[in-house]
């Protein structure tokens, strides 16, 4: 028999290698939690929302830009791109997108007006 030092010595190895997490037969520590979501996607490919957005099916850094009209550049990962006809003016507006919804030109709050063009 292990005299009593040893086995608590050993009895408390096994509960620190339990708090630490559980080990797969090859030995390799399971390092984190289950995901209990699973991650978005863009089209059938997943992406991170900390660092990139989808935007018409493509996977953008957060900090990308795109051009609305000439001199009217926007992010597209927080901003929507829209061409409006008022009668004979036309207009570029740039419009806020609301999270979890598709972009609507008529029903987003207005970021800017790019530009009035006449017909």
């Amino acid at each position: 028999t292990l005299p009593r030092a040893s086995l608590h010595l050993l009895t408390s190895a096994v509960f620190i290698v339990e708090l630490l997490g559980s080990w797969d037969p090859e030995g390799v520590r399971d390092t984190g939690p289950w995901l209990c979501q699973p991650a978005p996607r863009c089209g059938d490919q997943p992406y991170n929302p900390l660092e990139q957005c989808c935007h018409n099916d493509t996977i953008l850094p957060l900090n990308a830009t795109q051009l609305c009209v000439p001199n009217c550049i926007f992010y597209p990962c927080f901003r929507h791109c829209c061409l409006e006809s008022l009668g004979s003016q036309n207009q570029a507006v740039v419009t806020f997108k609301v999270p979890g919804m598709k972009p609507d030109c008529r029903s987003s709050p207005v970021s800017r007006i790019c530009a009035q063009v006449s017909l």
